[in-house]
């Protein structure tokens, strides 16, 4: 159920993205960016995955109580009526249904008003499901505004670069379409830093965060973080070596390293979606059972349940950062040189591992 879960809350992620980047760019006019096609199908499909995955959570939680009371119509009718997750998911299909008929009925590419009312369903979307969220349920107020401002921000950021890197037909215009996109990325990125700090203040107290790596939510939590660091460098790349370059040479094509982007925020939307499986620190106590079984294969040290993680730098954890270095000047010099993407996303990973195990390594 685990991977599972991980799988729909990824895919839901993403049907949001396509939907919010779909209609911000039938808003923005045509000389400001790539041209773009994005067949109605998958606008489409898009939505029915909003209603189909955002299920998942009051399927886990219909599982739940069925084992004491036996599965019934009623106990899916108290569920959809009774529980916060099970109104929200009522309002979340049906929000979806109508943004379903309006898309087949309506050409949003049309008119910039059709795609404004389609962007408007998208956002009441995010709503609904910032309203059925953990955040919500510890702080109705804090937490509901706080989870839909930072799902908002990742939507049109994550959104916007995921269209134009998968959907546009050529590369035209994109000096323009940089000059506008790159500070709604920076402005995306610091509303999705801070309202994710905020979020994680109810889920994991600061003075815990080196012991939540015991636990699974923890290693999904450290993995998510240090996907930010080749996610930022690629953004800087994308942003501002990208807008250089075309300056230079009009028939560069920043189209792979746009689509490298984007799946590494794939896989921060995996990371998420795994922390949202897992038990959250606050409200599970570190036993041999509960630990993480990666963390449990990788520590090096006698682990104790009451241990308390500190981090000290040895020869090997050291080692491992100057790797990690290493595999950002590759990085950066595999854009310069134009190697294939394929090359730039091994760098980007084995960073990734580096930095991960220089932590493990680290850990007294």
């Amino acid at each position: 159920m685990i991977l599972i879960g991980t799988l729909t809350q990824s895919l839901l992620y993403l049907c949001f993205a396509i939907l919010v980047g779909t209609f911000i760019l039938s808003l923005v006019p045509g000389n400001k960016k790539p041209e773009i096609h994005v067949p109605k199908w998958v606008l489409l499909t898009a939505i029915g995955g909003i209603g189909l995955f955002s299920f998942f959570p009051v399927w886990e939680l219909i599982l739940y109580l069925k084992q004491n009371i036996g599965l019934s119509f009623s106990l899916l009718q108290s569920v959809l009526l009774t529980f916060e997750v099970g109104k929200a998911w009522l309002v979340t299909y049906l929000l979806a249904t109508l943004l379903f008929l309006y898309v087949i009925w309506v050409d949003y590419r049309k008119r910039p008003s059709y795609a404004l009312i389609g962007l408007l369903f998208a956002l009441f979307l995010i709503l609904a499901l910032g309203w059925s969220s953990h955040a919500s349920t510890y702080d109705p107020v804090v937490g509901f505004m706080s989870h839909s401002l930072h799902f908002t921000a990742v939507s049109i950021w994550v959104g916007i670069l995921f269209m134009v890197s998968w959907f546009s037909i050529n590369h035209a215009n994109w000096s323009r379409f940089l000059k506008w996109y790159t500070p709604v990325a920076i402005l995306c990125f610091l509303s999705t830093i801070i309202t994710g700090l905020v979020l994680m203040t109810f889920v994991v107290e600061f003075n815990d965060y080196f012991n939540s790596w015991m636990l699974p939510y923890g290693q999904s939590l450290l993995m998510k973080h240090l996907l930010i660091i080749p996610l930022f460098i690629y953004a800087m790349v994308n942003g501002f070596f990208v807008k250089k370059k075309l300056l230079h040479d009009e028939h560069y094509n920043p189209k792979p390293w746009a689509k490298l982007e984007s799946v590494v925020i794939l896989l921060i939307f995996a990371a998420t979606a795994a922390m949202g499986q897992q038990a959250p620190p606050h409200e599970t106590v570190v036993t041999i059972e509960g630990a993480s079984k990666l963390f449990m294969m990788l520590y090096q040290g006698d682990f104790q349940p009451s241990m308390t993680v500190q981090l000290e730098l040895n020869s090997v954890s050291i080692s491992l950062i100057i790797l990690a270095v290493l595999f950002i000047v590759l990085l950066l010099m595999s854009f310069v040189k134009k190697t294939p993407a394929f090359v730039s996303f091994l760098m980007s990973a084995l960073l990734f591992v580096c930095l991960y195990f220089s932590i493990i390594f680290s850990i007294n």
